[in-house]
């Protein structure tokens, strides 16, 4: 028999495609224990799949003592043969001839039902990875991080890192957290306020909201870069679409403009939908079964989908002859609302809409200002379901239009003078779009919460870890 110390561990969704008659070696967490006079059976989990691994345990074997001391949320290092399991679904089971309890689960492990609300799972978020739902949620949010990075990858783009700690408020809207290493209980004070020469960077710093800005300075000379990084935003809000520290994506491209700015947004997204929906079909059977009956469609139909483009007027005159109740007002110049963006996809046009040229006066100031000296190159993707998913544009390539949109967006021009240095320089029409991670992993999975697609959320009054 081969030495147990020498037989290389199995990972659980292994074992249950692989043949019977196999020696295996398989650690993990138990699951479930059933007892009676005869046998024992328990269920293992290591995370690599949905399905459990079962172990069967006869009185007469070696390891029944050890096997009905086992308690749920245990870990375990299980050696034995993979079986042919008489039992209805399920393939194959493990008959163990070891078992060693690694980490013993006290009498309190507050998994022990099975079913539990995902507001009293927020409450244990070191745990809860443990459950069914959050260990799918999570492993489709790798493979969505794996697919975003061989769709960068495959298309020639640099992956690039841009600060976390930053000067300038990227949206400039004043919603940043700040970092500092002053004496709070003694801050200098200078003329009235706060003396920032005498913190840590001879200025004020915070954590970036957005990786946009040195994004673009990185594109005007690779070409095509992207960022898949953390950001943060102190906005006090407490909705199932907010997080104060989130992960976004921004690729910026050189010599592009705001249609192959589109171009690339559909291609991404489409991408990573056909790699998840072929990729992780167990979970996301879960997903459709469990969480949001009619998710694989709805995804398979954006996936197959030519996206609509239509402007921001256009989009403005058919709600406004829509006839539909709104709970808020539509009309030109308005930000559009969550009922609007999905009545626009799932009543108007019924698929993915890029919606384009945006009023100036509610986009951001790096925006490429259009000839009709009212609208922006802007664009936001709304898909069924959800609705906006991505927002972008075209940025402004001229120095002297940059400038003049910073003073009328009212920031201090001293902090984007090395912003206007890349339109004096070698300057090129370039493109960019933003898409929240956590998001994403919303609109895939079908989970209604964004504390719920994110390993340990931060949200206001709440930073627990």
């Amino acid at each position: 028999m081969t030495d147990e110390r020498d037989l290389p561990r199995t990972r659980v969704a292994a074992a249950l495609a692989a043949d019977p008659g196999r020696r295996l070696r398989i650690q993990g967490w138990v699951r479930t224990v059933r007892r009676s006079k005869g046998v024992v059976f328990f269920e293992i989990n290591d995370g690599s799949c949905l399905a459990n691994l079962q172990a069967v345990v006869g009185a007469d074997d070696e390891t029944f003592e050890a096997a009905a001391a086992l308690a749920t949320g245990a870990a375990v290092d299980v050696t034995g043969l993979l079986a042919e399991s008489p039992a209805r679904g399920q393939r194959v089971e493990l008959r163990p001839d070891r078992i060693t309890r690694v980490g013993a689960a006290a009498p309190d492990f507050p998994l022990q039902k099975k079913r539990h609300s995902f507001e009293f799972l927020r409450t244990i978020a070191h745990l809860r990875v443990r459950t069914n739902t959050f260990g799918a949620v999570f492993r489709v949010r790798s493979a969505l991080a794996h697919a975003t990075h061989r769709f960068f990858h495959e298309r020639g783009f640099v992956y690039v890192h841009t600060p976390i700690l930053t000067s300038s408020d990227t949206e400039g809207a004043g919603e940043l957290f700040r970092v500092t290493t002053l004496d709070l209980a003694n801050v200098p004070v200078r003329d009235g306020a706060v003396d920032d020469a005498a913190d840590f960077f001879g200025r004020a710093a915070y954590l970036t909201v957005s990786g946009q800005l040195c994004a673009e300075a990185l594109a005007l000379g690779l070409s095509d870069v992207y960022t898949f990084g953390p950001t943060f935003r102190a906005e006090n809000s407490n909705t199932s679409r907010h997080a104060s520290e989130f992960w976004m994506i921004e690729p910026e491209m050189a010599f592009c403009d705001l249609a192959g700015d589109c171009d690339l947004a559909e291609a991404y997204v489409k991408a990573l939908l056909a790699d998840v929906l072929e990729g992780c079909t167990e979970d996301m059977a879960f997903f459709d079964k469990r969480i949001a009956p009619g998710l694989l469609e709805r995804l398979e139909h954006v996936r197959d989908s030519a996206f609509e483009r239509m402007t921001y007027a256009e989009a403005v005159a058919a709600l406004e002859r829509s006839g539909a109740a709104f709970e808020y007002p539509v009309g030109f110049g308005r930000p559009l609302q969550a009922e609007h963006e999905r009545w626009l996809t799932e009543k108007h046009v019924g698929r993915p809409i890029f919606v384009v040229d945006w009023p100036k006066e509610i986009k951001a100031f790096y925006m490429r200002r259009n000839d009709d000296g009212h609208t922006v190159a802007a664009m936001d993707l709304l898909v069924p379901g959800v609705g906006e998913l991505i927002g972008g544009s075209q940025r402004e390539e001229r120095a002297d239009v940059l400038e003049a949109a910073i003073a009328e967006a009212g920031l201090d021009p001293t902090a984007y003078a090395w912003y206007v240095d890349l339109r004096r320089y070698g300057s090129a029409p370039h493109s960019g779009f933003g898409l929240g991670f956590e998001r994403l992993v919303m609109y895939v999975t079908g989970m209604a919460n964004i504390r719920d697609v994110i390993p340990f959320p931060r949200t206001p009054r709440s930073c627990p870890y």
